[in-house]
């Protein structure tokens, strides 16, 4: 999508790290956005489900905010993520606060380029594929990068986080 830029393509962009970025007609109405994500663009890029993946933001019982990413027809394990990320627990941050602090609206969060970096967690799944799909920063627009490229930029660590 020529000319669309968020923090998270200006990231990727600066740090010269190779991306596509692909556009799909957000629906307002849907009420999940990562399938969303995987019935606009899955097929048409010729990648499966487990490729897309999408950013959840937790808050740790230790204090603060993190990101877990893992692919969209998953759900999270919070106790794998929290032990990954080195705290006893974890549970789903308030919506609101995860907007304020990563600068994103929910359906829309990216692991790159956040207001406030947080520590990130990515599923050791991503390391099977040699591209995988995760958001842009807006709801209808995802990144294709390499899974390398985005522990580099997140600084995450990897870990089976899937329940």
């Amino acid at each position: 999508m020529a000319g669309a830029s968020t923090p998270a393509i200006r990231a990727l962009t600066q740090a010269k790290a190779a991306h596509r970025v692909h556009s799909y007609a957000h629906d307002p109405r849907s009420d999940s956005y990562g399938a969303e994500a995987v019935d606009a663009l899955a097929a048409d890029l010729g990648v499966v489900a487990e490729q897309i993946f999408k950013t959840l933001v937790i808050e740790l019982s230790t204090g603060g905010l993190a990101v877990a990413v893992l692919p969209v027809p998953r759900t999270l394990s919070l106790k794998a993520a929290a032990a990954a990320l080195g705290a006893p627990k974890a549970a789903m941050a308030d919506r609101a606060k995860a907007e304020r602090t990563t600068g994103y609206v929910l359906g829309g969060i990216s692991p790159l380029g956040q207001k406030r970096a947080l520590p990130t967690v990515l599923d050791d799944s991503a390391l099977r594929w040699d591209r995988i799909l995760c958001s842009a920063g807006k709801r209808g627009l995802e990144i294709e990068l390499a899974p390398a490229d985005l522990i580099r930029l997140t600084s995450a660590v990897t870990a089976s986080v899937l329940a």
